[in-house]
């Protein structure tokens, strides 16, 4: 039997009130948007799938230059985590008010000679016959990150002038705007070779393209990988911070040759 007009008004009224009050709570919360450095970008989209599949939760990945997104957060780009490759950058943005707190260490990461196949170049990951090529022609584009922003393109850099050849190198490079990018150039088939991070050396896709070799620890100085929650960080955001601390995460991290947290250097 149908409602009288009256009654039905009210029930329409009260029903909307209760949606009202409910709605901001039973509405899905906005995707967190992660900013993490280029090397995590096949390590953290596995662990992000595992997250998913595990909470049915979502997390939105952004990866690129460290430096450059210590640079948009500072202009308010709407980050919720950040994954530096390189703490200083966590450690200056909190100085100055940018992060919840100092953020945890989640990884050491490393450097590693990746050579396209079919390369002139000899596979020698303290960078020996670099020096050679470069004075008899064989080596006419070289790959990195740029350091003047990516931290693997500073390690880069500290490797190369270990070896003793930044200088003479210089007009061989070829600048990627983050080490994936300088991954690309490194196997495009417009360069002998590069400078990468071990995490995307190692990753199949990119393996399949060439040879590696890890540098020597004792060319460059440590790359500690921090992380940290940025100030206005949602619960949701947190709840996959704390997924990064875990086991399975860090499980996916060394098998991309990342070193735990406190391993030596």
């Amino acid at each position: 039997m149908p409602l009288p007009a009256a009654p039905l008004r009210r029930a329409l009224i009260a029903a909307l009130a209760a949606f009202a009050l409910a709605g901001p709570a039973a509405a899905q919360s906005p995707t967190p948007v992660i900013a993490a450095a280029a090397d995590l970008q096949f390590a953290l989209a596995e662990i992000a799938a595992a997250y998913t599949a595990e909470t049915g939760e979502t997390v939105r990945l952004t990866f690129g230059s460290t430096g450059n997104f210590a640079r948009q957060i500072r202009a308010g780009a709407p980050f919720e985590v950040y994954m530096a490759a390189d703490e200083a950058f966590v450690a200056a943005l909190h100085r100055d008010g940018f992060t919840r707190d100092a953020g945890d260490l989640y990884a050491l990461g490393r450097v590693a000679l990746m050579l396209p196949q079919g390369s002139p170049l000899e596979m020698d990951g303290t960078l020996a016959d670099l020096a050679a090529a470069l004075a008899d022609g064989r080596l006419n584009r070289f790959a990195i990150a740029n350091p003047e922003h990516a931290p693997y393109g500073m390690r880069a850099q500290e490797a190369l002038q270990s070896a003793g050849i930044w200088e003479a190198i210089q007009p061989k490079l070829v600048l990627g705007e983050n080490v994936s990018q300088a991954a690309q150039f490194a196997l495009s088939g417009g360069a002998e070779g590069g400078i990468i991070a071990l995490s995307l050396a190692l990753a199949p896709t990119i393996a399949a393209q060439g040879t590696h070799a890890l540098i020597p620890e004792s060319m460059h100085s440590p790359l500690r990988q921090r992380m940290v929650l940025l100030r206005d960080a949602s619960p949701a955001a947190a709840r996959f911070y704390a997924y990064l601390s875990g086991a399975p995460a860090r499980a996916t991290l060394r098998r991309y040759g990342f070193l735990p947290p406190g391993a030596a250097m």
